[in-house]
């Protein structure tokens, strides 16, 4: 078949497609309703994903005992080095403001910053595996911290609003379609969508109490820190808070891995050591009892004793 013999049967059969779609009864129905289902669902996955992050970080802060151990190392060392300031005093707490400028708080020779000593105080007392695989990140993942604090609450409750509307209109064209469409083309669409429609309603609704769960949880996190809003805004906003903390952990994380590398080193060259030990013991205590060494002793210090005689 010649290159235009081709062209021209492609073209026949393309518009003999558009024409036999275009007898189907509410098509472009038909197609914006089938479009809509994977529209609803990336939508849906997108707002679930934003409102789980808040909801994960935020139950991390309160319930994670190691961020409460982190915390009060902190305060303790703070305290410390302003043990000889007798304006400040004693206090009994700080502002999570400060946690991205604990590097800046530095050793007299600049060796050392706070974070490194918190991290190393934390591995070396509170950390019973540190070192090992068992080992474990004491605070909600820098990334998470980071994803968090890019959701506005507002934006999540206009974009579950907006879901809501569509596919109210989205089911009103399906009826639609059912209603003028004669039995020859009402299914499968018919029962696919109504399928669709009854469970997408249920994940809205599903999502819409996460929202509110969600928002509650950052509603604790935010009463249990103490957190004021930022100066001129009314409100702590996710942004706010969790860049505090995205801040923080991300140059924790980089220290707790370099010190965790170091007492895995420390505890390779601690079993060496040991291995070494038992060793020589094992070879000296083998020399001692070894039968085979003792008769030969005694035939020589014998043949001694006759040569002397």
């Amino acid at each position: 078949m010649k290159c235009k013999d081709l062209l021209l049967h492609c073209n026949f059969y393309f518009h003999r497609f558009l024409y036999e779609l275009s007898q189907i009864p509410n098509f472009a129905e038909r197609a914006q309703c089938i479009i809509f289902q994977s529209v609803f669902s990336e939508g849906i996955t997108s707002v679930h994903r934003k409102v789980d992050v808040i909801t994960c970080v935020s139950k991390g802060l309160l319930g994670m005992k190691s961020v409460k151990e982190i915390l009060g190392l902190i305060l303790a060392f703070g305290n410390y080095m302003n043990g000889g300031n007798r304006t400040r005093g004693q206090a009994d707490g700080f502002g999570l403001e400060i946690l991205p400028k604990l590097k800046d708080v530095k050793s007299r020779d600049n060796g050392i910053n706070l974070v490194d000593y918190v991290v190393i105080y934390y591995l070396r007392h509170f950390d019973k595996d540190a070192g090992t695989d068992k080992s474990i990140f004491p605070l909600p993942e820098p990334q998470d911290f980071f994803q968090a604090s890019q959701v506005k609450f507002e934006d999540l409750i206009k974009d579950l609003r907006k879901l809501k509307r569509d596919l109210g209109a989205h089911e009103k064209q399906m009826k639609i379609v059912c209603e003028e469409s004669s039995e020859h083309h009402l299914q499968p669409f018919k029962d696919k969508l109504e399928e669709f429609f009854q469970k997408a309603e249920e994940e809205h609704k599903t999502e819409e109490n996460c929202l509110e769960n969600a928002q509650k949880s950052f509603e604790e996190t935010v009463g249990y820190f103490g957190i004021k809003p930022k100066s001129g805004e009314k409100e702590v906003t996710p942004n706010y808070v969790f860049t505090v903390w995205y801040e923080f952990c991300s140059d924790f994380k980089t220290i707790w891995k370099r010190e965790s590398k170091n007492i895995s080193k420390e505890r390779l060259k601690m079993a060496q050591q040991f291995v070494n030990k038992l060793t020589e013991e094992k070879k000296v205590e083998t020399k001692k009892i070894n039968p085979m060494a003792s008769l030969k002793e005694k035939l020589r210090q014998k043949e001694a004793s006759v040569t002397t005689n």
